[in-house]
């Protein structure tokens, strides 16, 4: 093999690397985050975790993500030990589903049909679909589908290239030399350990090990000890992602581990003593890509089958190498969705975002309506607990921002861009109403310490001005949780409602001040209340005015406004003279 084959085989590796990651990208972007919600409502039935663990591995083409996010939901507190190990089992018994793909380049008949089975034969047809999708429609899922479809085709001509340049190592008899060591179980299951460890894939590694397949020096013997090295070194990406992590999520990556381990050994232990009594004669024959995939399946299955019924003895291993020390670890901490694990699976980092700011938009409520409520009924100790919320909302507002800066540099779809860009701004609003509820509490704790309180003509109009304030502040929280576009056309008409009310509440008290009904000091108070009435109504405007900008495709916000509002639109005017005559002072 000259340095010209050499080439040509790593270059034929790197297209098979590039193809797999293409494709596996591409069927997660298709998923949207939808298989990886619903490993997180998994229950705690070991075989319905298999299963899904299996079938979610399955379609997004790799053991190491599935584990990966195991471990963050478990990092999380979404998920407990117990239902990750059964995800974590049926994740490897998932990814043999490439090396059965793979396998089907070995296909050889005269048959045009059988022949049109085979990956080199309907590749073309696939590139040329998928190239079709990319280039001349806009649909962002049909793209996804084609960077799928190019995906694969590259993987396959990538393997094809590699397994046509490790041909002629056939006649090199080092070659050939180094591979009867490998079929020393130790040494086999070493070098597949290492292999898949470097390159972070125990399907790429089998599908290197069937390209191999090609030169014919590849036997039984030597493929058995590889397989079962190649399970272990997959192991390494959950290890990895288990550090930093709490104790339940590193006890999740170990029992991936263990699990691995403890299946090889059995594996190897009784084929090798079987071996020993029977004496096995296919080991010396030689094996194709076909025979990999078999040997792939039936130790992942058999393992899993063995082994599902002690899950919790595989728990508990892991609880004993990763033992609790005093200090208490914080379990189900409220920001554990914004784990940095998720951040390779981009859909359901901006799924696990949107559920956070909808809590936050929930607190902001509570923030608001207990700041109102102060007015009227002041305790210090509800002044205080309306500080703390605020606290709590400017911690929502740092974290989910910092995180969606992070996403924002991943790969991920127009829909969930738009969607970042939604919660980018609407955490600020949210976070500027909780300040405003704070200035509210600041100007009850006036009243109270100096003993003052409203005219009777002005308690009842700020009673009305207050239920305008709720209702727009419920309103929106309800845009933002629904995202719908029709609910926050009824924002704006009642936040200019509100507008209103705050120029006419400052009118009255004016007359009221100047016929001597009102002091100044609780002139400046109202003031102070009404006018942070008046900005939590306009980022309630923000936040509905924000759905519909970002619906429309970077809708001009204040176009958007201006027509709204413009003589001779009935509908809005409708909707304002309706919500007029419901808050009259």
């Amino acid at each position: 093999m000259d340095i010209f084959g050499v080439l040509t085989m790593i270059g034929g590796l790197a297209l098979f690397l590039y193809g797999m990651n293409i494709m596996g990208d591409g069927l997660g972007k298709v998923s949207g985050g939808r298989l990886e919600k619903i490993l997180e409502t998994l229950t705690s039935n070991p075989i319905k975790a298999v299963l899904l663990g299996a079938g979610v591995t399955a379609v997004i083409q790799s053991s190491s993500a599935t584990t990966v996010m195991v471990v963050g939901f478990v990092n999380s507190g979404i998920m407990k030990l117990s239902q990750a190990i059964g995800i974590i089992m049926g994740a490897n018994v998932g990814t043999t589903i490439t090396s059965w793909l793979l396998s089907l380049s070995g296909i050889e008949s005269g048959n045009i049909f059988v022949n049109m089975l085979k990956p080199s034969s309907f590749s073309p047809i696939l590139a040329l679909v998928g190239i079709i999708f990319i280039l001349f429609t806009k649909s962002e899922k049909k793209h996804d589908i084609g960077n799928i479809l190019l995906g694969f085709t590259i993987l396959m001509f990538g393997m094809d290239t590699m397994s046509n340049a490790v041909k002629p190592l056939a006649d090199v008899p080092e070659f050939t030399n180094i591979l009867i060591r490998f079929s020393n179980p130790v040494l086999g299951l070493i070098a597949g350990a290492i292999l898949t460890a470097v390159i972070q894939s125990s399907s790429a590694s089998v599908g290197i090990l069937q390209a191999l397949c090609k030169t014919g020096a590849v036997t039984f013997g030597t493929a058995i000890p590889i397989i079962m090295g190649q399970n272990i070194g997959t192991c390494i990406t959950a290890i990895i992602s288990g550090i930093g992590a709490n104790k339940n999520a590193k006890r999740a990556a170990i029992v991936h581990l263990y699990f691995n381990i403890i299946g090889t050994t059995l594996f190897m232990v009784v084929f090798y003593l079987l071996n020993a009594v029977l004496n096995f004669s296919f080991l010396d024959d030689s094996a194709n890509a076909f025979n990999i995939a078999v040997i792939h399946s039936i130790f992942n299955v058999s393992a899993t089958f063995v082994l599902l019924p002690f899950t919790k003895l595989l728990e508990k291993l892991a609880t004993l190498t990763i033992r609790d020390d005093e200090e208490k670890e914080v379990q189900n901490n409220e920001f554990g969705l914004l784990d940095v694990r998720f951040l390779d699976t981009p859909s359901l980092a901006v799924e696990h975002c949107s559920d956070l700011t909808e809590k936050m938009a929930d607190i902001t409520k509570e923030c608001v309506y207990r700041a109102i409520d102060l007015i009227d009924n002041y305790s210090n100790d509800e002044a205080t607990a309306i500080e703390d919320l605020e606290e709590r909302i400017d911690k929502y507002e740092d974290e989910i921002g910092s995180y969606l800066v992070l996403l924002s540099k991943k790969s991920i779809t127009d829909k969930d861009s738009n969607t970042l860009s939604l919660l980018l701004h609407e955490i600020g609003d949210f976070e500027r109403m909780s300040d405003h509820a704070v200035n509210i509490v600041q100007a009850a704790r006036e009243m109270n310490s100096k003993k003052l309180e409203f005219s009777k003509k002005a308690t009842k109009e700020l009673a009305v001005f207050s239920r305008a304030v709720k209702d727009i502040v419920d309103l929106s929280v309800n845009v933002f949780k629904t995202r719908d576009e029709n609910m926050a056309l009824s924002v704006e008409p009642l936040e200019e409602v509100i507008d209103y009310l705050n120029k006419e509440v400052k009118a009255r008290h004016i007359k009221r001040l100047s016929k001597g009904k009102c002091t100044i000091d609780m002139g400046f108070i109202l003031s102070d209340i009404i006018t942070n009435y008046e900005r939590i109504a306009d980022h309630c405007s923000n936040i509905a005015v924000g759905l519909i900008e970002i619906n429309h495709d970077g809708y001009d916000v204040h176009e958007y406004l201006n027509t709204l509002k413009a003589d001779g639109n009935d509908e809005f005017r409708e909707k304002y003279l309706a919500c007029k005559e419901k808050y009259q002072l």
